[in-house]
């Protein structure tokens, strides 16, 4: 892992100088998780946050009735538990290996020290947060307001636009992870993805999603 260059990969650190980029790659840890490892749980204390090299982690919550809330899947180059670098608190929420994980941790105290003497880092920071504001915000009012069928459409929607395909989209994550995103159990996703199979929306093969019908996959979210 060439830790300079993976530091200037991720939008929390664009734009920023080179020997920024030297500063924050020398405070930072590299840390491996195996497929399925806990990288924190909900109440730790948030002593740092961490930048994924490799693989993907799940964010969730787990409801007193043991249901699992899927939040936010990361991939490689995003950031995860910034939020206690600011405030202090404990982590809000769960952080779970979906595959084997690289990351760089930035421990709080020496970021915190960071963000103090670079204010282009702070304000860097302070745009990353708020757009996962935005996602998370909007992220709620889909599950509040929309049907899982409307939320499936646009789930596809957004994969069309982050892979940057045309017709074909490949889920990274599986159908029962992708459920719990949803806010949905597995075999209510299954009968929806049949329904729309059957009504010329998609075609589903395996993790291979064929968009049949744009404009009727729009019209559903």
């Amino acid at each position: 892992m060439i830790k300079q260059n993976l530091v200037a990969s991720s939008s929390l650190f664009d734009s920023l100088p080179d020997d920024q980029l030297a500063v924050l790659s020398g405070i930072s840890v590299e840390k491996h998780y195996a497929r399925g490892e806990s990288i924190f749980f909900e109440g730790d204390p948030g002593t740092g946050f961490h930048l994924l090299a490799e693989g993907q982690v799940k964010i969730y919550k787990v409801a007193d009735s043991g249901r699992e809330q899927i939040l936010h899947i990361f991939g490689r180059g995003e950031t995860f538990g910034e939020v206690p670098v600011f405030h202090g608190a404990p982590f809000p929420a769960s952080a779970e290996a979906l595959s084997t994980v690289e990351t760089l941790y930035f421990p709080r105290e020496s970021f915190a020290a960071l963000v103090a003497k670079y204010p282009t880092l702070a304000m860097n920071m302070l745009a990353v947060l708020a757009l996962k504001l935005r996602q998370f915000a909007q992220q709620v009012e889909d599950l509040s307001l929309k049907d899982v069928p409307a939320r499936l459409a646009g789930y596809l929607l957004y994969l069309r636009e982050e892979q940057q395909s045309q017709e074909m989209v490949r889920l990274e994550i599986s159908k029962g992870q992708l459920a719990s995103l949803l806010g949905t159990s597995a075999e209510t996703l299954s009968r929806i993805f049949a329904k729309m199979g059957s009504e010329g929306l998609v075609d589903v093969k395996g993790r291979d999603i064929q968009l049949l019908d744009i404009s009727g996959l729009e019209k559903r979210s």
